[in-house]
């Protein structure tokens, strides 16, 4: 029984002796067959400035090594200097096993990890989906061409739903993917690409992202995720809109609550976009026959520089309240209002409760109309 209980605890301490990471540690260990020697592999992720290298090392005999330290998993990329594509993998702590298809990127192969594994199960059913749609593809596009130029609005229609069934089978295996795997990286990537789209089923994707593990909420996607269902739920119509700050162009700082009016329209715009420029003729227009009874507007930009910002207020005559954060990328009033696209307006109540989101031009003249008048 002694003996029994001691190789016990040799053979557990030669499996914790053989693991060759520690915790918050990686190793990429990656074989590219046919590629020369002292080619560059380059570890890559995409964050919201672009694409960011994260290591570079070079092939020898067909192989390559990337170690380094992670904080939680996160979807990376490698590339290979003269290859064109990347092989995607889930960065995270472990032993991490990559295979590169140097003739056909896509079927390379990556495991190793529970989250690598997930992956590499999703892109084999994917793959499957993708295959259908391209043969799909092929067989209709003399029919597709001819109809295009024949006009025939009926069949384009036709094969065009018909193709877009391969997208909703794509995101309903993603749907089954979060349902069935609530310890996957995936499951909270795909809420927060599901999230941004304009038809989302938020109360869907809040009840499938509160099942997923706390591991999977505490990382920055989870995080990002939780702020934005608390922006949603708390800028939703009869909710009161939330308080905010920022400085104005002579660099006062203001606050919503102290510019409310009987009725105030929060507008978030840039001086970069174009939909936001051809609507403010309508909104100064609006503005100079309601302010006298009650209405106040307080511009939110989402510029980057004062001087363009400045000079957009001048140029549109935009004579309300101006205030901007110049963090586009990081600005905390769009975050609070969950802003995923300008214009986006709120039109509040006397107390700033939230009476309507998004109405523009008549639609939003004859519902400040109606109330004011």
């Amino acid at each position: 029984m002694t003996k029994k209980v001691i190789f016990g605890l040799l053979a557990a301490v030669s499996i914790v002796a053989c693991s060759k990471v520690g915790e918050n540690e990686f190793i990429i260990t990656g074989e590219a067959k046919g590629v020369k020697d002292s080619t560059n592999v380059v570890l890559q992720k995409q964050d919201s400035t672009g694409i960011v290298s994260i290591d570079t090392v070079k092939v020898i005999d067909g192989k390559f090594k990337i170690e380094g330290q992670v904080k939680e998993p996160y979807l990376h990329f490698i590339a290979i200097n003269g290859i064109q594509g990347g092989v995607p993998l889930i960065l995270e702590s472990g032993e991490i096993n990559v295979k590169v298809n140097k003739d056909s990127v896509q079927n390379s192969t990556v495991g190793g990890t529970k989250n690598n594994d997930y992956l590499t199960d999703y892109s084999n059913k994917s793959k499957e989906i993708n295959k259908k749609m391209m043969a799909f593809q092929k067989a209709n596009m003399e029919k597709f061409n001819q109809a295009r130029a024949a006009n025939d609005t009926v069949t384009m229609n036709d094969l065009m739903k018909k193709n877009n069934q391969f997208g909703e089978q794509l995101k309903n295996m993603s749907f089954k993917h979060i349902d069935k795997n609530k310890d996957s990286f995936l499951s909270v990537y795909f809420i927060n690409q599901f999230i941004n789209q304009p038809d989302a089923d938020l109360a869907k994707l809040e009840k499938q992202f509160n099942a997923l593990t706390d591991d999977l909420k505490k990382t920055s996607v989870g995080k990002k995720i939780k702020e934005r269902f608390e922006a949603i739920n708390n800028t939703k119509v009869g909710s009161t809109a939330p308080d905010f700050s920022a400085k104005t162009p002579d660099g006062k700082t203001v606050s919503l609550k102290q510019s409310l009016g009987k009725l105030t329209i929060i507008d978030f715009w840039a001086s970069w976009c174009q939909p936001c420029r051809q609507e403010n003729p309508a909104m100064v227009a609006l503005y100079n026959e309601f302010s006298p009874k009650g209405l106040k507007i307080i511009g939110v930009s989402l510029d980057s520089e004062a001087k363009a910002w400045t000079e957009a207020i001048e140029k549109d005559k935009l004579t309300w309240t101006q205030v901007a954060n110049l963090k586009p990328q990081s600005d905390p009033i769009a975050r609070k209002y969950n802003i995923s696209q300008i214009p986006t307006t709120y039109l509040l109540d006397a107390k700033g409760k939230i009476i309507a989101v998004n109405l523009r031009g008549e639609e939003l003249k004859a519902k400040v109309q109606s109330l004011l008048n």
